[in-house]
């Protein structure tokens, strides 16, 4: 479809308004509009430069679709990303604020501290060279359309769904990552249960597409940066009250408890 950047500028006010409201939009897709692929990430920047613009800074990125069932179910071969925010970090131990979220979901992660730079065509060995810390992660994923429906576009440009994330303790680099059993628990309760190894077969794979995706699109993954390599479990639905753990074998644990609604 061939919009201007009037046009995008303008669905990406409606997007980033969605997810500061907390109040879900219609698909972009079902409404006729048919963005390609670069339209969708230029919207997601756009949307999230407003963010940026009331005070928020990027942590670093997210990686989605890093499961090959997660490719085949969305028809695609590929990875998508998104930008990371202050304003979408959690203290891990903390609350997250039930409010300010439309339906949102918990994934559990791995997170990699990048000690150097990081951008263009990269091997695993570079990968893990440039590693600073690894620890368990929890990703909050609250798409802003209404029931958690999208096409590949309309999830681009809604930020790949990413709304909030936790880190654990950060655990030294030189840990085997590639096959660690990691229960998502509610409340105690384990509600999935899942490895490492489900993203991408060994989590810096993640990191290596990151890199990559990070060239062609003209940046990199600055020393200091966080990236969520992607989930190993299918998301769970949060509600008020609960306390979200995800315990991972060898890098210990990354938690939050959801609010609670004010009483009337």
């Amino acid at each position: 479809m061939n919009m201007s950047n009037q046009e995008i500028t303008e669905l990406a006010a409606q997007v980033d308004g969605a997810a500061l409201n907390a109040q879900a939009i219609e698909q972009l897709s079902s409404l006729g509009i048919d963005l390609s692929i670069e339209q969708a990430y230029q919207l997601q920047s756009l949307s999230v430069a407003r963010r940026y613009s009331r005070g928020e800074h990027q942590l670093g990125v997210k990686m989605g679709f890093t499961s090959r069932a997660k490719m085949i179910q969305m028809g695609v071969d590929d990875m998508i990303w998104g930008p990371l925010t202050s304003g979408m970090f959690i203290e891990d131990g903390g609350e997250m604020n039930f409010s300010h979220f439309i339906h949102p979901r918990v994934e559990p992660e791995i997170a990699f501290l990048l000690k150097r730079p990081l951008s263009g065509v990269i091997n695993l060995a570079e990968a893990m060279s440039a590693v600073e810390a690894v620890a368990p992660a929890l990703e909050v994923i609250d798409s802003r359309y209404n029931n958690f429906q999208f096409s590949l576009q309309d999830v681009i440009a809604d930020n790949c769904s990413s709304s909030g994330f936790t880190v654990g303790a950060w655990q030294k680099a030189d840990v085997d990552i590639s096959n660690l059993g990691m229960v998502l628990e509610f409340d105690g309760a384990a509600v999935q249960v899942g490895s490492s190894a489900a993203i991408l077969g060994n989590p810096y794979r993640s990191l290596v597409a990151a890199a990559r995706m990070a060239g062609e699109a003209g940046s990199e993954l600055t020393a200091g940066s966080i990236v969520l390599a992607g989930a190993a479990t299918a998301a769970e639905a949060l509600r008020p009250g609960v306390h979200v753990r995800v315990n991972t074998e060898k890098l210990g644990v990354a938690e939050f408890t959801v609010s609670q609604p004010l009483s009337e």
